[in-house]
C-alpha cells in the first residue's frame, strides 16, 4: 500500500522487519529513556499491537517507555490512516477505557515472504508432474491473465485502435501492477514496452518459464509480434519489447 501516516515528518508506510523497531522497555521518567521519533514509535506501536493484541495508550506508553501524550499522538495518526482502530471497554465504576488495535490494512507494514512461497510452491509442482507440470501450470496463468488483459484493453479503447494506442494501455496496466512500465515510441515509429522493475524477479531467476508466459501473453493480447530486446533476470536494467504489427495486418 503507498498511503502514507500523516505525521509531522510524512514518513512513507514501509514494510520494515519487526525486530528493527522493537524498543527494550524503558520505565517512563527513567534517566535512560529517549524520546523516540514519530516513526520509530509508529512502528513500535504497531508491532506491539500485533504482538500482544488490544492495548490502552497508557498501557503502550508503559510499555514502550513513551510518554502518554505522544502515544496518544501517534495512534491518532494510525487511525486517520486506517492503520489501528479502538474499541471502548466498560469496566465498573470510572471512565471507559479505549483499547487500540492493529486493522486487517496494517497487515502490508509487515514482513511478508511471498518470493519464498511462490518458489517452494514451484518447487512442489515440479516434484508432483515434473517441468511439464510446471508449464502447464504457467500456461493456463498467462490464460487467466490475458483474458484480464484483453477485457481491460477492450474497455480502455475503441476496436481497431492503431497497435501504439494498445501498447500505451498496456503500460499504463502493467505500470499499475507494479512493472514501472512506459511504452515508448521511437521517431522511425518502432514501439516498444519496457518495464523498469520486475514484480517477480526472485521467481523470474529460478523459473524462465515465467518470462516466457509473460512474452506469449504480451504476444496474445496485442495482437503483435513481441521481441524481448533487455531482461532483467539476465542481468540486464530492464524489460524491453520491441513490437511490431504481424505481416497482412
Amino acid at each position: 500500500m503507498s498511503e502514507t501516516v500523516p505525521s509531522p515528518d510524512a514518513e512513507p508506510r514501509d514494510s520494515v522487519a519487526v525486530s528493527a523497531f522493537v524498543r527494550p522497555h524503558v520505565p517512563v521518567g527513567s534517566a535512560s529513556a529517549s524520546t523516540p521519533s514519530p516513526s520509530t514509535l509508529r512502528r513500535a506501536i504497531l508491532v506491539n499491537l500485533r504482538q500482544h493484541g488490544p492495548m490502552s495508550p497508557d498501557g503502550l506508553a508503559t510499555h514502550l517507555g513513551a510518554s502518554r501524550t505522544g502515544v496518544l499522538q501517534q495512534l491518532h495518526a494510525l487511525e486517520q490512516a486506517s492503520l489501528v482502530a479502538h474499541a471502548i471497554e466498560r469496566h465498573g465504576v470510572g471512565r471507559p477505557r479505549h483499547l487500540y488495535d492493529v486493522t486487517p490494512d496494517a497487515q502490508d507494514l509487515f514482513p511478508a515472504d511471498y518470493d519464498g512461497f511462490a518458489s517452494a510452491l514451484l518447487d512442489a509442482i515440479e516434484s508432483v508432474g515434473g517441468q511439464d507440470l510446471v508449464e502447464e501450470v504457467f500456461a493456463a496463468r498467462r490464460r487467466q491473465l490475458g483474458a484480464r488483459l484483453r477485457e481491460q484493453l477492450d474497455a480502455r479503447i475503441a476496436p481497431g485502435a492503431p497497435l501504439a494506442d494498445r501498447v500505451r494501455e498496456l503500460a499504463v496496466i502493467q505500470d499499475g501492477a507494479g512493472y514501472l512500465a512506459e511504452a515508448l515510441v521511437g521517431d522511425d515509429g518502432t514501439i516498444r514496452l519496457r518495464e523498469h522493475n520486475c514484480a517477480i524477479f526472485h521467481l523470474a531467476r529460478e523459473a524462465s518459464s515465467c518470462c516466457e508466459a509473460e512474452l506469449a501473453l504480451f504476444r496474445e493480447v496485442l495482437g503483435a509480434d513481441v521481441v524481448r530486446e533487455t531482461h532483467i533476470a539476465s542481468g540486464d536494467r530492464s524489460c524491453s519489447y520491441r513490437v511490431e504489427a504481424r505481416a497482412g495486418d
